[in-house]
């Protein structure tokens, strides 16, 4: 994994003392072992916490970030053919 990440109050908060925090991913995508030949591919990228993915063809779209237990099951999954 990589290194912690760090929390910012977000300029949406306001003054008031309940905020949201915010934290830029510094995450470097690669794609899958997992994808197809074909092009279609996913993009995974190791988070403090966890994985993010991303579809390859649409990278500005965003991503979906997944904790680290949640990850590890899905390759488990992954790796058992359960998928």
């Amino acid at each position: 994994m990589t290194d912690a990440l760090v929390f910012r109050k977000s300029s949406y908060s306001g003054q008031a003392p309940n905020c949201v925090e915010v934290a830029h991913i510094p995450a470097s995508f690669r794609k899958s072992g997992y994808s197809g030949v074909n092009g279609d591919c996913v993009e995974v990228a190791d988070l403090p916490s966890g994985a993010a993915l991303r579809d390859s063809k649409q990278p500005e779209a965003g991503h979906l970030a997944f904790p680290a237990a949640e990850w590890d099951a899905f390759l488990t999954a992954a790796r058992d053919g359960e998928l």
